[in-house]
C-alpha cells in the first residue's frame, strides 16, 4: 500500500535496490561468472569451436549483458556513491573491457574477456576478506621488500666480482647476477644448475650461496607470510568488533523499544486505576 503513494520512478528505483542488495541476486552473478568461466575455456578448445562455436558466442553475449544491467541497475540505485566503492570501481572497468570492440589492433581485448572471473573477488566477501588483507598487508611487505632490495643488490655486486670473470652468462653483470641470484632464491635448478658448477671453479662459493638462501629463503620470505598472516588477523579482529558493535546496538535499540512500550503500559494502567477509581 505504501508503494502506490511513491512516484513512479522512485519505485522503479527501490526495486532496484532491494534486487541488487538481495542475496538471490548475488548467488545468480556468482554462479553467472563461473559459468562464464567454463565457456571462455571451452573457446580455447578448438572441438567445442567447430561443434557449438555459435552457442558460446551467443552465452558470451547473454553473460554480458547480464554484466551490463547489473552495472547500470547499480548506477542508478547509488548513483555517485556508487564510485565510492573500490569494488564497484574494480567490476565497472572489467565489464567496460569487455564492451570495447575487439577489432584491428584491439583484438587482443577478447583474450581479456576472462578477467569476468575475477569479479569473483568482489563478489564473495571470503575472498573479499583475502584480498582486503594483502592490501593492509603493503606497508609490513614494502619494508621487507625494501630489505629484500638492499640485499640483492649487495649479493649481486659480491656475486658479480668473485664469479662474473668465469660464469659471465649468469654473473657477468649485476642485472645477470640479480636474475642469478633470484633463481637461487626460488630454489630452482639452484645447487645442479648453478651453484655446484660454480663451486667446480670456486670450491669455497658454498660460503657464499648458502647463507643468501638461509637469509633471504628461510627468513625474508618467512617474513613476508608472517606480515600477511598479521594482516589477515587484524581484519578478523576489526570484522568481529563491527559484529560485537552491532550486536550491542540492535540490544541497545531493543531496550529502548521494549523500555519505551513498559512505560507506555505503565501510563495506561495509571489511567484505568484512575477511570476505576473515579467510577467508585
Amino acid at each position: 500500500m505504501q508503494e502506490a503513494t511513491l512516484p513512479r520512478g522512485h519505485s522503479i528505483i527501490e526495486r532496484l535496490r532491494r534486487l541488487v542488495e538481495s542475496p538471490r541476486f548475488t548467488w545468480f552473478i556468482t554462479a553467472v561468472i563461473l559459468f562464464n568461466a567454463v565457456t571462455l575455456g571451452l573457446e580455447t578448445w578448438s572441438y567445442a569451436m567447430d561443434v557449438a562455436g555459435d552457442l558460446l558466442v551467443a552465452i558470451d553475449r547473454i553473460v554480458l549483458a547480464i554484466f551490463v544491467f547489473e552495472m547500470i541497475a547499480k548506477l542508478l540505485v547509488y548513483r555517485l556513491a556508487f564510485f565510492r566503492s573500490g569494488w564497484n570501481i574494480f567490476d565497472l572497468t572489467i565489464v567496460g573491457i569487455a564492451l570495447i570492440p575487439a577489432a584491428g589492433p584491439l583484438t587482443v581485448l577478447r583474450a581479456l574477456r576472462i578477467l569476468r572471473v575475477l569479479r569473483l573477488l568482489s563478489v564473495v566477501p571470503q575472498m573479499r576478506s583475502v584480498v582486503a588483507a594483502l592490501i593492509g598487508a603493503i606497508p609490513g611487505m614494502g619494508s621487507i621488500a625494501a630489505v629484500m632490495s638492499l640485499i640483492f643488490y649487495v649479493g649481486s655486486v659480491l656475486a658479480t666480482k668473485l664469479f662474473g670473470a668465469a660464469f659471465p652468462d649468469w654473473f657477468g653483470s649485476i642485472g645477470a647476477s640479480a636474475y642469478s641470484l633470484f633463481q637461487i632464491m626460488t630454489l630452482e635448478s639452484w645447487s645442479m644448475g648453478i651453484v655446484r658448477p660454480v663451486m667446480e671453479v670456486y670450491p669455497w662459493a658454498w660460503l657464499f650461496f648458502v647463507p643468501f638462501i638461509l637469509v633471504t629463503t628461510f627468513a625474508v620470505l618467512n617474513l613476508v607470510v608472517a606480515v600477511i598472516v598479521n594482516s589477515m588477523q587484524t581484519l578478523h579482529e576489526a570484522e568481529q568488533k563491527e559484529e560485537r558493535e552491532a550486536e550491542r546496538q540492535i540490544v541497545h535499540e531493543e531496550t529502548a523499544t521494549l523500555t519505551s512500550e513498559v512505560r507506555a503500559m505503565r501510563q495506561e494502567l495509571g489511567e484505568i486505576r484512575q477511570l476505576l477509581g473515579g467510577k467508585d
